[in-house]
């Protein structure tokens, strides 16, 4: 009896297996690939990069175009259709554990969610081209890297927060926010952050990214901001933008026969290894220290960054 048991599990094991490691093609896409691949990969870039405040859609939009062959407009509609998915876990961890910027949050939400908009027309009249989106993409990528690695070399070195510390608010309105956490006392500009994420918008809207993965950089290294309040506020930016990211480029208005709808399943599979990254990333975060989650994000964007500039 027990044999029969165990043939049967390994029989369902060996079927697992054999469909996960079955090729399939997406229709939207074209793409042909592994099942198991694309939960794999987000869930790896979205672990490391919840804790630094992003989702990792900056480096699955390169995996999308250099390794499934995925170059549609359609490449960035899917980017947002996996933030979807993968922010909201991580969001719940952050409200919860009390790091969740909301007043940063919701200023950084404003401007990313209106340059999203701009940022698609770009796309769609400009950048249709890979020969012409990979320069572009490599260039806000560069940016990236420049910011981070100035921080590594001349911001603070902070130690990981007290386990429960969270954030306390002094004062928050239109002119400035000021809040406690760690036992330091932070402050920023509201209109400051919204023109910002206006800007980064627009280049998010039309690259396949909420804007975390340059707003959270530029709070840390330019307001000197903690990361660790940073990154629940740059998440929750990156959220309400892919929601009008998904919608904007679903609808195809002003495509002229452009496909620009993402492909659902694809984004699907990579929401669900997101999703528990994310997750997964902002339990993690509290117990390590800033430095090494900015080197290692660092090293990655500017291989990449590189690799599109320099056509390798």
């Amino acid at each position: 009896m027990n044999n029969k048991r165990f043939d049967n599990i390994s029989l369902m094991s060996q079927n697992i297996l054999g469909f996960l490691f079955k090729k399939i093609t997406f229709p939207i896409s074209g793409v042909k690939t592994w099942l198991f691949l694309p939960p794999l990969v987000a869930f790896c870039l979205a672990y490391f990069g919840s804790m630094a405040g992003v989702t990792g859609a900056f480096l699955l939009l390169p995996f999308q175009i250099s390794v499934l062959g995925y170059t549609a407009p359609g490449v960035s509609a899917t980017n947002f259709f996996y933030n979807l998915f993968a922010i909201p876990g991580s969001l719940w961890r952050y409200a919860r554990e009390g790091r969740l910027n909301w007043p940063l949050g919701f200023f950084i939400s404003s401007g990313s969610a209106l340059g999203i908009v701009f940022g698609y027309f770009l796309r769609i009249k400009f950048l249709t081209e890979p020969a012409r989106f990979k320069p572009f993409a490599g260039l806000v990528l560069l940016y990236l890297a420049f910011r981070l690695g100035k921080d590594l070399l001349h911001g603070e070195r902070r130690p990981p927060p007290a386990k429960k510390e969270a954030i306390f608010y002094l004062k928050v309105s239109l002119k400035e926010v000021s809040f406690c956490f760690d036992q330091k006392i932070y402050s920023f500009l509201p209109t400051r952050i919204f023109g910002v994420s206006l800007l980064v918008g627009i280049a998010g809207g039309a690259y396949g990214i909420g804007g975390g993965a340059i707003m959270a950089p530029y709070c840390v290294s330019v307001l000197k901001l903690p990361i660790h309040t940073v990154a629940g506020a740059s998440l929750m930016g990156t959220f309400v933008s892919s929601v009008i990211g998904v919608i904007v480029y679903a609808l195809g208005i002003g495509a002229e026969g452009l496909s620009t709808k993402p492909d659902y399943f694809l984004g699907i599979l990579f929401g669900i290894g997101g999703l528990a990254g994310g997750i997964f990333g902002a339990r993690t975060q509290k117990f390590i220290p800033e430095h090494p989650i900015k080197f290692g994000l660092f090293l990655v964007v500017i291989l990449v960054s590189l690799r599109y500039l320099l056509g390798l």
